[in-house]
Formats: structure tokens, C-alpha cells, sequence
């Protein structure tokens, strides 16, 4: 199967179902009434947890998903059926973002963890629930709110307790198949690894941890040369660092210049991923030169604690497996979302904010813009008199008509809010 870590969709929750107009006509109930019900809930756009589940090649085709409408009303006071929820299933390790305000909306990290990315919007009242003392039958309803409508773009970011660092062809690829139960492809060119591996490291009968072998990194990946944010991304979850390093030097390079290279690029990326604890892992012992290279790379970082192994031969591996799994034991779970990245989405009430801005375009033509009035004009029915009466008294409480004539406004002009045209009537 592909691996795909990284798709935009447009999320378009289901609208709440139209209020309906309509009046009591019973035998022997005098004077009748307004009867009309509530409409329904629109469907939410919920995403779901699957540990099944290890990419998001699902969501590759699917550019827009739409939620279900809610029910209109009914008579009788009845209300209308609510819309059922639409589940996206997405992998472990799935971040979601909003695509417009760059914030994340959810982070999902547990099977069968449910976040709600696109709410639903709530039916129009009916004419009976509009019933007040002054106006005791009316004869208009509300139309149902618009669903939440979105860009999002959902990133995913690999679940492993330790990631494989290190330049291409250091043997990362050899020591996760020699390591685990994961068989990745092993072949002398560069960039063999293209997408991360996972395998379950198995230290003893009860403790086990799992091991991400990650694309090689090169210098500017943290500017995204190479495979850069590709790689970058996936070791953002894992506690522990493992650094492999070709000590034996077979592709040319110096271990010591490497070293400092990728401890460069982990401290430019973002979240300052070289304060994550490091197991230095010089691999490739039983090459000729080796050992000579390790000599100086440990007279150059005397405080730099080395593990000396050999993946392809299977040298000290067991002591390098117990190494990483105390460590892992030892380091609590990092905060993944930069301060400026968060964005805790919570459907409760609040206060709705009613800011809005008038401005003057050309001669007797005003137009009133303010967001919260997208929704006060979706949910109104202008063919309906009282409704657009309903309309004028809002807007007058909000202080839209005294904004107006401040700017200059007077009797017989045009105001134009969310494009609908209306004469002032001062």
C-alpha cells in the first residue's frame, strides 16, 4: 500500500433543517395557534482513531466531504430528525490543521478517539418555538444554520518511541530489520528509504518498545532540501533519539562532520527536537578503519557516550535494545504543538461576537460586513415579512443603524449586508 502522510480536504458540515410555519386546526380548540416544529440537527464531521489504519491514501480521493442536512420541521410542534454524524477514519499520529489559520484543531494519538473537525449546524426554530407575549402567533420560521465549512489539512506523523537518525546508507534500514520484526528494503544506494518503517523491538519476554527507521537526512533538510519536512515530521512523536552514525566511513564522508551536520539540522526544525535524549550508535565496527575513526570522534566529543555495534553482523545489539528501553522508560511524552500552533476548538455557547464594519463604496450605497451576520442571514427567510422584520429589529439592537448613519447614510439609500440590498429607512 502507498504511504501518504500529508492531503488537504474541504470539510462542509450538514446544515440544520428549515423551522416550519404552520397553525393549530383542532376540533373544539379555539383560536388555534402557532404549530410549526424545529428542524433537525445537521451532521457533524468527525474523525476517528484506527490503529488498522497506517496512512492517509484514504482521504487522497475524498477532496470534499459533505455532511448530512437536518430534517426540516414538522407539524404539530414536531421536531425534525437530526442528521446522523459523518466518520472519516484516519491513522494514529494524524494532526489536523484548519488550511486558513495554519492552527491545529486536533491531534490524534489513541484507537477510537473521536474529534469533532466540522460541526453540524443547529435546526431553524419553528414558528412555535418564536411565539412570544407580544407577537403570540407568528408567521414566519427560521431557516437551519449553515454547518461549520473548512480547509483542513491533516499531517501524519509516525507513532514510535524511538526514531533512527542519521545520512543515507549509515545502516539504519539494516539495524531495524536486524533489531525487529519489520523487513524494510536494504539495497548500497542512497535514499533506499523513502517513507519511515516501523518495527516492534522485542527486549525480553515482558518489555518492548517500537522503532521508526526514517528517510536519511542530509544538510538543509530543517529549510526542506532532500527530503527535509518529509522526514522532519515523523520524528516529532518519538522520546528518544537513536543517532547512527557510519563510523567506518565506506561512503566517503567524515562520522565526525556528520555528527555535528545532523545534530544541526535536529536543532533548526522546529520544537528544538536535539534536546530529545541521544543514543550515539557508531555502527559498522567490523569495517576496516572503524576503529581508528572512533578514536577520534571520541576525542572530539570525550562526553558523548558511543554504543559500538555492527547491524549487518549482529554485534551488541542486545546491550543497544536495553540501552534505548530504559531511556524510553526514563523520558515523559514531549508537547508536540508549538505555543502559536494550538488551537483548542470547544463547542460550548459563548458570547457571539458581534463586530462588524461599514463602509462606503460610491454614492447612497453602504455595505454592513461583520461575520456573525453570515449566520443571522442564512438562517433568515426574506420572502417571509415578519422574518425581514425580525431582521431590521436585529440589526437596529446591534447598533448597525446608528454605524450607518454616522458614515453618512440617509433615508432612501442602499445598505447592502451579505448580498441582499435594502433601502434605509431612517
Amino acid at each position: 500500500m502507498e504511504f501518504l502522510d500529508e492531503v488537504k480536504v474541504e470539510l462542509r458540515a450538514g446544515k440544520g433543517g428549515d423551522g416550519i410555519v404552520s397553525y393549530r386546526r383542532e376540533l373544539k380548540v379555539e383560536m388555534g395557534g402557532p404549530y410549526g416544529g424545529n428542524g433537525g440537527r445537521g451532521g457533524s464531521i468527525i474523525f476517528v482513531g484506527d490503529q488498522n489504519l497506517n496512512t492517509l491514501l484514504d482521504l487522497r480521493y475524498k477532496k470534499v466531504i459533505v455532511g448530512l442536512d437536518g430534517e426540516r420541521g414538522m407539524k404539530k410542534g414536531a421536531y425534525g430528525r437530526g442528521a446522523k454524524n459523518t466518520y472519516i477514519h484516519v491513522p494514529l499520529g494524524t494532526t489536523v490543521y484548519d488550511d486558513d489559520t495554519k492552527k491545529v484543531i486536533a491531534d490524534i494519538t489513541m484507537n477510537g478517539q473521536e474529534e469533532i473537525i466540522a460541526k453540524g449546524g443547529r435546526g431553524g426554530r419553528g414558528n412555535m418555538a418564536l411565539a412570544t407575549r407580544v407577537l403570540k402567533c407568528p408567521d414566519y420560521a427560521e431557516l437551519g444554520e449553515p454547518g461549520v465549512h473548512r480547509y483542513v489539512r491533516c499531517e501524519l506523523k509516525v507513532l514510535a518511541d524511538c526514531g533512527l537518525v542519521g545520512f543515507p546508507s549509515v545502516g539504519k534500514s539494516t539495524m531495524i530489520g536486524a533489531m525487529s520484526n519489520c523487513k524494510p528494503r536494504v539495497a548500497s544506494y542512497h535514499f533506499t528509504t523513502l517513507t519511515p518503517n516501523l518495527g516492534m523491538v522485542r527486549v525480553d519476554d515482558e518489555k518492548s518498545f517500537v522503532m521508526a527507521d526514517l528517510p536519511g537526512l542530509i544538510e538543509g533538510a530543517s529549510q526542506g532540501a532532500g527530503l527535509g519536512f518529509e522526514f522532519l515530521r515523523h520524528i516529532e512523536r518519538c522520546r528518544v533519539i537513536v543517532h547512527v552514525i557510519d563510523m567506518a566511513a565506506t561512503e566517503g564522508r567524515d562520522p565526525i562532520e556528520d555528527y555535528n551536520i545532523i545534530n544541526n539540522e535536529l536543532k533548526t526544525y522546529k520544537m528544538n527536537l536535539s534536546k530529545r535524549p541521544q543514543i550515539v550508535v557508531a555502527n559498522k565496527m567490523d569495517v576496516e578503519g572503524a576503529q581508528d575513526n572512533l578514536a577520534r570522534f571520541k576525542k572530539e566529543f570525550p562526553g558523548v557516550d558511543v554504543i559500538e555495534i555492527s547491524a549487518l553482523a549482529h554485534q551488541n545489539l542486545d546491550e543497544l535494545k536495553y540501552k534505548i528501553y530504559n531511556l524510553i522508560q526514563e523520558t515523559p511524552q514531549f508537547d508536540l504543538l508549538e505555543d502559536d500552533e494550538k488551537d483548542v476548538v470547544t463547542y460550548e455557547y459563548k458570547p457571539e461576537d458581534r463586530n462588524f464594519k461599514v463602509t462606503h463604496p460610491f454614492d447612497h450605497y453602504y455595505r454592513v460586513e461583520g461575520k456573525f451576520l453570515e449566520k443571522v442571514v442564512a438562517m433568515t427567510n426574506f420572502d417571509q415579512e415578519q422574518a425581514v422584520t425580525k431582521f431590521a429589529r436585529q440589526l437596529r439592537s446591534w447598533g448597525v443603524d446608528d454605524a450607518l448613519r454616522a458614515a453618512g447614510c440617509q433615508d432612501g439609500d442602499t445598505v447592502e449586508v451579505e448580498g441582499y440590498q435594502f433601502d434605509f429607512a431612517d
